[in-house]
């Protein structure tokens, strides 16, 4: 019988799970509410009991799992110690020791957004390659750098924060960090409609975004897609933040490849065009050559990352 693995992935809504064989394929997938309140003390005993009761179901024993992984949003360091996930209430404790007080099992813990770097590198946009950068564009931009295969985590690991690098001396408001300039108040979901918002504010050009009630990102791409010449201009100030932020990036780690995810993604490849135009323009020119892609697993990245943690972990 193929041993399973059981990948995890904790949001501040949602808990995302996956049963796998060792060979990575997706045999089953499902949800559970993440309880937040009273500091968290029930997501990782509501975790146990929804993977106990999916065992039991499918007749899978112990011996049957090589063990669980997990992505948490905030920093894990390679001993498993969780480092402060405000979103859950989370102060700082060993992840694994806690999760075997509830099931019998190994655990390994990891990063979300490297997590996901992991499952795209595995079986998503980045698969076949060894040097990646997966780029998130969501609510934030989240970063997972993957370096000859190993996830670079750094010391607490919050290693791959490229959403707080700072981009411009010039900005007042603060990013959610509590710093200002950082490039995920420009390239993130927020960040374009917030670009655009001020687009608007500068002229009365005329523009099919104006009449919109809830600017957001989808609103500016599918205006760039019918030609509208300010949204346009949004996109190219978005691609010339997000140029030379994953510039700085590539000038550090020379990927083979970036992959690009996120709800901002589902624009498609016209982000990637006004992304990459911009990065050759500051990138040193060893890295110019750098792909660009889309991710391709979606929501599913995390639990099939959290899941690559576990066979890592077992074959080190």
């Amino acid at each position: 019988m193929d041993r399973k693995v059981f990948g995890v992935d904790i949001g501040g809504t949602t808990v995302k799970m996956g049963m796998f064989t060792s060979e990575g394929d997706l045999l089953d997938k499902w949800e559970i509410p993440t309880r937040t309140e009273d500091s968290g003390k029930n997501i990782l005993p509501d975790i146990a009991l929804s993977i106990k009761e999916k065992m039991d179901k499918a007749g899978i024993l112990t011996e049957d799992v090589v063990g669980i992984g997990i992505s948490v949003p905030g920093p894990v360091d390679d001993e498993g110690i969780i480092h402060k996930c405000v979103n859950l209430g989370w102060g700082v404790f060993n992840i694994s020791d806690e999760m075997k007080k509830h099931i019998d099992l190994p655990v390994f813990a990891g990063n979300d957004a490297n997590a996901a770097a992991l499952g795209e590198v595995w079986k998503g946009g980045g698969k076949g390659c060894k040097n990646v950068v997966v780029v998130t564009l969501g609510t934030g931009v989240g970063g997972g750098i993957i370096v000859n295969g190993k996830v670079l985590s750094g010391y607490i690991g919050a290693g791959g924060e490229i959403g707080h690098i700072h981009i411009d001396d010039n900005e007042t408001e603060k990013c959610g960090c509590g710093n200002t300039g950082c490039l995920e108040q420009y390239a993130s979901a927020t960040g374009i409609a917030r670009l655009a918002q001020r687009r608007l504010e500068k002229d009365n050009e005329p523009s099919t975004i104006r009449s919109v009630s809830h600017m957001n990102a989808k609103v500016v791409f599918d205006a760039v897609k019918s030609g509208d010449k300010l949204a346009i201009e949004v996109a190219e100030q978005f691609g010339e933040i997000l140029g030379k932020g994953l510039s700085i990036v590539a000038d550090v780690t020379n990927p083979e490849v970036f992959v690009i995810g996120g709800g901002v993604s589902k624009a498609g490849p016209v982000i990637l065009d006004y992304i990459k135009k911009n990065y050759v323009k500051y990138v040193f020119h060893a890295s110019r050559d750098t792909r660009f892609t889309l991710a391709t697993l979606g929501n599913d990245a995390g639990i099939y990352g959290s899941a690559k943690l576990v066979l890592d972990g077992v074959r080190a």
